[in-house]
């Protein structure tokens, strides 16, 4: 099978790419490499790739919002199914600049629901987000419930590509699969989430900024987990001919932590005390999040195994490597 993956140089997305690729597939991978983060970890995915792969890995440096772009990329390449996992990620960012998140998130994902369309590709499987969720009190967050109040313009957004993508599912018949992805963490993991911009300040000893005391709770979810899930719903389309052919799944942990219990994890894992700063809740973030896993499990067979301690210790060990310290 060839999968054309975008954000083939981010986190989840090379993950996914390097399971396919080991199980035998063939990836056509595309990203912009833009400088959200450091541009040399991305590259260094996709060094990764390319070393251990060989030809059956092939990288085009292309923005999927780019339509003309797009478009001479599908004439000249053979792919069927596709794993849209490139967007504008971050929930603070998008207070920051949100023209980025409508340029990707909204232009991007149209362009590339519209190209799986037109190459009639027998399953598009996309990314949410459990962002989504926003200001729901109901915990666990269930696929089910109404999302209608997004505390982020990455959350609306994410919605939105939610929306889009059941309509086309339901006008033109494509198979296609949503994916709510709770907090990942792991390996190859990005700057600019909580574990890594906390594991760097003690490794540099700095305070580590802690919001609301620490006591915000996340269903953290370990890579490998996570690509499992995106694998199985990617091998599970539903049917053409469904009466409702585009499904939506959480894919987390279903054991919500405290940043508290975080933070001790880090520093159980470096043998370090860290030394932490309290700091407000910030806008757009939410207090708590839980997935209801049971329809993932029931359909997908998914069965995330990984604990908090034993995935920190896993990536502290990545990252003493790769920093070098």
């Amino acid at each position: 099978m060839s999968v054309l993956i975008t954000g083939a140089a981010g986190f989840i997305g090379s993950a996914t790419a390097r399971a396919l690729l080991a199980r035998g597939d063939s990836v056509l991978g595309i990203d912009n490499l833009n400088s959200y983060y450091d541009p040399s970890l991305k590259q260094a995915r996709l060094d990764g790739l390319s070393r251990d792969f060989g030809d059956r890995f092939h990288f085009e440096r292309l923005d999927f919002s780019d339509a003309e772009a797009l478009g001479k990329l599908s004439r000249k390449s053979e792919f069927d199914r596709i794993v849209h996992l490139g967007a504008q990620a971050g929930v603070r960012y998008s207070l920051e600049n949100p023209a980025a998140y409508f340029q990707s998130n909204l232009v991007g994902h149209g362009n590339m629901i519209e190209l799986a369309r037109q190459r009639r590709s027998s399953h598009f499987v996309y990314a949410s987000s459990s962002s989504v969720y926003g200001s729901n009190k109901s915990l666990p967050f269930r696929v089910e419930d109404r999302v209608d109040h997004p505390l982020s313009l990455y959350a609306a957004s994410k919605k939105a590509n939610e929306l889009v993508s059941e309509s086309y599912a339901n006008i033109h018949g494509l198979p296609s699969t949503g994916l709510r992805f709770f907090t990942v963490y792991g390996p190859w993991g990005r700057p600019d989430m909580a574990m890594w911009i906390f594991l760097k300040a003690l490794m540099e000893d700095r305070e580590l900024p802690v919001f609301n005391g620490g006591d915000m709770r996340r269903d953290f979810t370990y890579i490998d987990d996570i690509v499992a899930g995106v694998l199985a719903a990617l091998d599970r389309p539903p049917p053409a001919d469904a009466e409702e052919p585009h499904r939506l799944y959480n894919l987390g942990n279903d054991r919500p932590e405290s940043v508290n219990a975080l933070v001790t994890a880090i520093e159980a894992a470096c043998g370090r005390k860290a030394e932490r700063i309290d700091k407000p809740m910030p806008l757009g973030d939410v207090p708590k999040t839980w997935a209801d896993i049971s329809a993932s499990c029931r359909e997908l067979g998914y069965a995330p195994t990984t604990k908090l301690d034993e995935g920190i210790r896993r990536f502290v060990a990545w990252y003493r490597d790769y920093a070098k310290t």
